[in-house]
């Protein structure tokens, strides 16, 4: 599909011309002589890759160990609250002494 624009749209994730991506795609079909499944796993690549921002990697969040730690036992805190609330009250076993009664 060859476009009549001479402006480039760019990708958010990637700051990719996406001109230059559909580009990649078409020249790709040549090399795999026509198979459907080689060419999807390139398509699929293409889209991962760009997917992939180095910009955001760097930005991202990596808590420490403590940190991990702290959050851990929070939400294992959250799990038993939640457990327990939804327990039914006066539900908890009791032992009897069994009367055996001789039937003769």
């Amino acid at each position: 599909m060859a476009s009549n624009r001479t402006s480039n749209r760019f990708s958010a994730y990637s700051g990719v011309s996406l001109a230059a991506s559909e580009n990649t795609i078409n020249t790709t079909s040549s090399f795999t002589n026509g198979d459907p499944r080689l060419l999807e796993i390139k398509k699929w690549t293409q889209v991962f890759d760009r997917l992939e921002s180095k910009r955001l990697q760097q930005q991202r969040y990596v808590p420490t160990p403590q940190k991990v730690d702290s959050l851990s036992k929070l939400a294992l805190g959250a799990k038993v609250e939640k457990a327990l609330g939804r327990r039914m009250g006066n539900q908890d076993a009791t032992m009897r002494v069994k009367v055996i009664t001789e039937k003769a």
